[in-house]
């Protein structure tokens, strides 16, 4: 659709989310589980015997955190740029074309590669044997993979089929709440069953494209769908956060389900009732 979004503007966005979530998680988990004990004696002391024993900062966790840092800091300066000199600041197109997302990500990385640990022996901070068994790679490529399927379904045209479709099968006319309702609450069904990142990648290019056939802005369509998609606490299998969690074995699923689906229930509803959607795209102004 010809919109970019920034890392700034969707940090935004998530920081919003994120508070709103908490929130509910923190009321249903504290009303369905409450706490045996109010206070765990000599937790304080365990803990700061666990700190002690990790020791100082080592050279290579300092050289990491300044590659975070800087990583950080390219994606959220154009956002900082853009409030503080306007949106058609020479300063700010410059920088875009100097400093593009992906090279924010990629420089972060690849200085991990030049950082020295120790430079009279030529050890670095990390090494390329050390990174092949570190990264998910698999995750990267569902990542690429789903952006290329994306990608495609809008060159070939499918998604315009589809979302004509869509649109034809609802009478031709939709209302912006109600294409947030119907596109959130498919993302939130798929993203149970499947992974977040795929729930989106097939969900998001078919209600982008069904949004500008309706005449409406995707944006509102495409913030609900990453937020619902994000939800998902139903199931193990849908997010890796709930499979660590559920592999523990303390937590049955059927604790899970019984917690999950109200969770997602209050979740969508805030998602799907134009209290969120509007307010967040009000706020990053689009």
């Amino acid at each position: 659709a010809n919109i970019h979004i920034s890392f700034f503007e969707w940090m935004t966005w998530g920081f919003i989310a994120m508070v709103v979530y908490f929130v509910i998680a923190y009321v249903v988990l504290m009303k369905l589980f409450p706490p045996d004990v109010d206070k765990i004696e000599g937790a304080e002391e365990f803990i700061a015997q666990r700190i002690r024993e990790l020791g100082d900062w080592t050279r290579a966790q300092k050289n990491t955190l300044f590659c975070f840092i800087v990583a950080v800091i390219l994606w959220v300066t154009p956002g900082i740029l853009s409030i503080a000199l306007g949106t058609t600041s020479p300063v700010l197109t410059m920088y875009n074309r100097l400093f593009p997302e992906a090279i924010a990500a990629m420089a972060g990385a690849l200085l991990l590669f030049v950082i020295p640990v120790d430079f009279s022996e030529r050890k670095f901070t990390i090494k390329w044997e050390e990174a092949k068994e570190g990264i998910e790679w698999g995750t990267l490529i569902l990542f690429g993979g789903g952006l290329a399927m994306g990608s495609m379904m809008y060159k070939t045209g499918l998604s315009s089929w589809i979302g004509d479709l869509i649109i034809g099968g609802l009478g031709g006319s939709i209302s912006q709440v109600t294409m947030v309702a119907i596109f959130s609450v498919l993302a939130l069904m798929l993203a149970e069953l499947t992974s977040h990142t795929a729930a989106t990648n097939m969900i998001g290019p078919l209600a982008i494209t069904a949004a500008v056939s309706a005449g409406l802005s995707p944006v509102p369509v495409s913030v609900g769908i990453a937020l619902a998609a994000s939800l998902g606490f139903m199931l193990p299998v849908s997010t890796p956060p709930n499979a660590i969690v559920y592999a523990t074995g303390y937590i049955p699923i059927t604790k899970m389900l019984r917690t999950g689906i109200i969770i997602d229930f209050i979740g969508i509803a805030f998602v799907t009732i134009p209290l969120v959607v509007y307010f967040v795209t009000w706020v990053v102004g689009i």
